[in-house]
């Protein structure tokens, strides 16, 4: 299951965590809420983001077909 939580530091800082997105879909998930709150100052990526999605073969030709 995809879920995105945010801690709010008393120092105005954001921390944004992304569970269950394998590979950048996370950063595309979250690009226009990062954008919202400005200046990214630092992004450790996990294990998940290194992994590849899974993509059925047969759901790919009817992809590419469109």
């Amino acid at each position: 299951m995809e879920q995105i939580e945010y801690i709010l530091h008393p120092d105005g800082r954001i921390e944004e965590k992304v569970t269950g997105v394998v590979g950048s879909n996370c950063a595309e998930l979250t690009r226009s809420i990062e954008q919202s709150l400005g200046h990214t100052a630092h992004q450790d990526l996990t294990n998940e983001y290194y992994q590849q999605a899974w993509l059925n073969p047969s759901l790919q030709n009817i992809v590419d077909t469109f």
